[in-house]
């Protein structure tokens, strides 16, 4: 009887892996951090059930369930795409228009710029300010995602050697 759970588990782990296998790719590590979120989702769910033996296994699912949520923090860009809502709430909607430059390409192409527009710009000047204030938030941005990625690593590597039953 047990061979035939352990069958049954085995098979549909690998069909709930099929999709995130089949739509990766080689060239981008993402790829690689969500089948290991994934493994850590299941494996959070195992220290969560009944047939979880250690008696601190419900406080390591805790901790592996807060690594998840700052994989999805992390990898989403959270913290590197939060200033787009900031200037979105105090100077309005942001438009991206591609505006033609004089100047062709090699090939004798046209070549493109890409303009940002606030809605609640007053003028050209007021649109130098956002953009301005867009590009330090950006910066902070980053260093706020730098920080984040380095804190998830950190957690993780302090806390998984203990992630199991």
């Amino acid at each position: 009887m047990y061979w035939f759970r352990r069958k049954y588990r085995q098979i549909r782990k690998t069909l709930d892996f099929i999709p995130l296998i089949w739509n990766s790719y080689d060239f981008d590590y993402r790829y690689s951090i969500d089948i290991f979120k994934k493994h850590l989702e299941y494996q959070a769910k195992f220290m969560e059930s009944d047939k979880a033996m250690s008696l601190d296994s419900k406080s390591y699912a805790q901790k592996i369930r807060t690594a998840i949520r700052l994989m999805e923090k992390v990898y989403d860009d959270e913290y590197a795409h939060q200033y787009m809502d900031i200037i979105d709430k105090k100077f309005g909607t942001t438009h991206y228009d591609f505006v033609e430059i004089d100047e062709l390409d090699k090939d004798g192409e046209p070549l493109y710029k890409l303009e940002l527009r606030n809605e609640g710009a007053r003028d050209e000047e007021h649109q130098k300010e956002i953009d301005e204030i867009r590009t330090q938030m950006i910066k902070e941005g980053r260093e706020k995602q730098r920080r984040a990625h380095k804190l998830l690593w950190d957690y993780i590597e302090w806390n998984i050697q203990k992630w199991w039953d």
